[in-house]
C-alpha cells in the first residue's frame, strides 16, 4: 500500500499496471478515428485518450476537461465535440474503464 496506494480490487490494480489493450481502445473509438466528419484536433483528442487508456488502463471522465485534453481547446471535450458526440465519448470511456473489458 505504501508504494501503490490502496486498491479497490486486484483486477483494477493489474489494469493500472498493464494498461488497456490498444486495439480494444481503437475499436471502441473507431467511429471518431475513421469517419471523415471529424477534424484533426478531434482525432488527436481521441488518440490522446487512447494513449492514456493504453498506458494507465483507465481515464476518469473528469480528465477530459484537464490537460492534455485542454491543449486542443480550453474547454476540453465540450469545446471540440457536439453534445451528442461528447456524451458518446464519455459513455465509451466509462465502459472501457470497467475492469471487465478485456482485449478481444
Amino acid at each position: 500500500e505504501q508504494v501503490y496506494g490502496q486498491q479497490s480490487s486486484l483486477p483494477t490494480f493489474i489494469r493500472s499496471l498493464v494498461g488497456l489493450d490498444r486495439e480494444t481502445a481503437r475499436k471502441a473509438f473507431g467511429h471518431y478515428l475513421n469517419d471523415q466528419i471529424f477534424n484533426l484536433r478531434q482525432i488527436q483528442f481521441v488518440e490522446t485518450l487512447i494513449d492514456l487508456l493504453t498506458k494507465s488502463g483507465s481515464v476518469p471522465p473528469r480528465m477530459l476537461y484537464e490537460p492534455p485534453f485542454t491543449n486542443a481547446d480550453p474547454n476540453g471535450l465540450d469545446g471540440l465535440f457536439a453534445d451528442e458526440d461528447a456524451g458518446r465519448i464519455v459513455n465509451l470511456l466509462r465502459q472501457l474503464n470497467r475492469v471487465e473489458v478485456i482485449a478481444a
